[in-house]
């Protein structure tokens, strides 16, 4: 039987008084922040853009899910974390 390839990369990002621990795996390009959806979470669109631009920097925009888990500071700081 062939053998899943189930890689998870993971990293910590943080900004002023935010942490953000964020998971990727190969996927269709979910993001789910604390149990909730990107849109759920964010609800203004300049924090949804910061979050996305690295990854449309490099084209991985649609290839991976992303899961964070954030806690301190505002939303403008989660985002950016």
């Amino acid at each position: 039987m062939p053998k899943k390839n189930n890689e998870v990369w993971s990293a910590t990002g943080r900004r002023k008084s935010s942490v953000a621990r964020v998971r990727f795996t190969k996927g269709k390009g979910n993001i789910s922040v604390n149990n909730r959806t990107l849109d759920e979470y964010f609800g203004r669109d300049t924090s949804k853009m910061v979050l996305k631009q690295p990854l449309d920097l490099v084209g991985l925009a649609n290839q991976y899910d992303i899961i964070v888990n954030v806690h301190g500071g505002g939303l403008s700081g989660q985002a950016g974390a």
